[in-house]
């Protein structure tokens, strides 16, 4: 029997994955092949800010070591630059290059269409501020299920 916490579990994944491969098919039709729908959602938040992998991870977004690898991709790729930090010398902080400006410029281009294609459906925006609600509470209930309190339950 599936309950709806769990059915929900699944939307959330199968969204997630579907959202990928709409960022996917947008970078191919720009001809874009140095770099992958992970590490462009990765450049699109960091944005226009200078952060630290360790940032981009708090954020949560990321797995450390994932953002660690493709953070080192992007740097390859000519998408972001990295240097140490001049207040703490083993922390790297990282911005978009030119080219990663170029890409953000065209991932916010792809949302701005969207947002457009999204008025007058049923996706109206009060809609999405609801089901931004539910997903934030839900990440309130899980966050609370990873912190210790020393008593089972």
């Amino acid at each position: 029997m599936t309950t709806a916490y769990y059915e929900a579990i699944q939307h959330i994944e199968r969204l997630h994955r579907y959202f990928l491969d709409v960022v996917k098919v947008e970078i191919d039709r720009k001809g874009i092949q140095d770099i992958n729908n992970v590490q462009a959602m990765i450049l699109y938040n960091i944005g226009h800010d200078d952060m630290t992998v360790g940032e981009l991870t708090l954020r949560g977004y990321y797995l450390g070591s994932n953002v660690s690898y493709n953070v080192k991709k992007m740097v390859e790729n000519d998408y972001l630059e990295q240097e140490r930090s001049v207040h703490d010398k083993r922390s790297i902080r990282v911005k978009l290059t030119e080219k990663g400006k170029g890409l953000y410029e065209v991932l916010s281009e792809m949302f701005k269409r969207h947002e457009g294609k999204i008025q007058g459906t049923d996706l109206s925006e009060e809609r999405l501020k609801d089901v931004t609600k539910t997903m934030q509470m839900l990440e309130r209930f899980w966050n609370s299920q990873t912190q210790f309190t020393g008593m089972s339950g």
